[in-house]
């Protein structure tokens, strides 16, 4: 809460005092980076400071490791690790060392977050490091426990590109319908796809208001693709909200029903498919508690997950995603793919994914849903299919740090796709 005696801030100070906000949202209270930076930026009108709010934070999560590096080589005695004194120099240190600001600049709106406290222990250790040349790494370095984690799950050149790809935003990945290209330049790695660089500002781009393209990740777009041309076959997009892989069904030709327990997520989804001009009936209601009139002829199902898979854009979930919610995760996953398992017609094709890079919510998930389904049985995924971006793994597709690293990255995912060969 604002301190009433407090003298009013500066010029750059509420930008800056909405970033520690925004910071102590993350790591201390574990939110969402994105869902948090409203309240955050609470007392900003001005999309521009918001936007830096958003950058400031993104960036020190970034390299947060590393920024604590260079504050504990300069302080007698660790500061903890929630001292506001610590933030403060998170975020002079992220301005100063990556964002360009002048050292000067950046140590002047960042004082005056200290409220009262340390601000000479502050200025003394900013000042020490500009001294001394700080700088750093590149690549940046991953949090331990996320490091070790990955490693020992996938090998430590897996570890070292996850480490080399946060360094910086990944480009702008769009979809379309492969009929309809868009009158942009970029580089297509796909039909129906359009990568353009890193940093380019959806506003303002020729089509989007028209319609002919929505952004995507093209990781996230090969679900979708997974389940073919559908000529007016049924499907359901389970837990559907912003609505990408609704949009990609319905301009392959799919009667969709998309589902999502999230009214204002859904809203969104509404908006895109009347902006795009693609149909969908929109059902709000939780997938666990919903069944649809009819079994269907194909099943997309992009479950919850911890979404560790997004880290280059969404850095925040290296540090509030932990074990124990992985696990949980991984529980809820593997219920709703069973609850949906009954809504398929026998013939039909069911497509489960994460945006996850843990093995719990992959291939575990995948493996027991077949042990408990003797009607189901795997449909393997050809890298034909998929345009040979990546090699499929016993069938399913796992992709990881260091796919398409040359052309700008993908995100990490899981998919895999089920048969049904008998009605259960």
């Amino acid at each position: 809460m604002p301190d009433a005696k407090r003298a009013p801030d500066g010029a750059g100070v509420p930008a800056r005092r909405a970033a520690l906000r925004l910071l102590d949202a993350v790591l201390r209270k574990g939110l969402p980076l994105e869902s948090a930076l409203d309240a955050a930026a609470r007392d900003l009108d001005k999309a521009e400071d918001r936007g830096l709010v958003h950058a400031i934070a993104a960036e020190t999560l970034r390299r947060l490791p590393d920024l604590d590096a260079l504050i504990d080589s300069a302080t007698k005695k660790r500061l903890p690790d929630d001292a506001k004194a610590r933030f403060a120099l998170r975020i002079a240190l992220v301005q100063a060392l990556a964002l360009g600001t002048p050292p000067h600049a950046a140590i002047a709106t960042a004082l005056p977050l200290i409220d009262g406290g340390p601000r000479k222990l502050v200025h003394g250790v900013f000042g020490t490091l500009m001294r001394q040349g700080a700088a750093l790494p590149d690549p940046p370095t991953l949090p331990d426990l996320v490091a070790v984690r990955w490693a020992h799950a996938w090998g430590e050149e897996v570890a070292a590109a996850a480490a080399r790809l946060i360094a910086a935003p990944p480009p702008l990945d769009l979809s379309f319908p492969a009929d309809r290209p868009p009158a942009l330049e970029g580089a297509s790695l796909l039909p129906g796809h359009l990568r353009l660089a890193a940093g380019t500002g959806v506003a303002g781009l020729a089509g989007y208001g028209e319609g002919e393209w929505w952004v995507q990740d093209i990781a996230a777009s090969l679900p979708a693709r997974l389940l073919g041309a559908g000529a007016g076959r049924s499907a359901l997009d389970l837990c559907a909200a912003p609505g990408g892989k609704t949009m990609q069904l319905a301009a392959a030709g799919f009667a969709v029903t998309a589902v999502d327990a999230s009214e204002s997520r859904l809203a969104r989804l509404a908006d895109n498919l009347a902006r795009t001009h693609l149909s969908a009936q929109v059902v709000t209601a939780d997938v666990m508690a919903w069944a649809p009139p009819e079994p269907v002829d194909a099943i997309l199902l992009d479950a919850p997950c911890s979404a560790t898979g997004i880290y280059r854009r969404h850095p925040d979930v290296l540090h509030r995603v932990r074990p124990r919610a992985i696990a949980e995760l991984s529980a809820g996953q593997a219920a709703m793919l069973a609850r949906a398992a009954d809504w398929l017609k026998p013939g039909g094709s069911l497509v489960y994914s994460v945006c996850s890079l843990e093995r719990e919510e992959g291939e575990r998930v995948a493996e027991a849903f077949l042990a408990a389904r003797s009607d189901y049985a795997p449909e393997p995924i050809s890298a034909d299919e998929i345009g040979g971006i990546a090699q499929p793994v016993d069938g399913h597709l796992r992709l990881l740090p260091g796919t398409l690293e040359a052309e700008g990255g993908a995100d990490g995912f899981f998919i895999a796709r089920f048969r049904r060969i008998s009605g259960g």
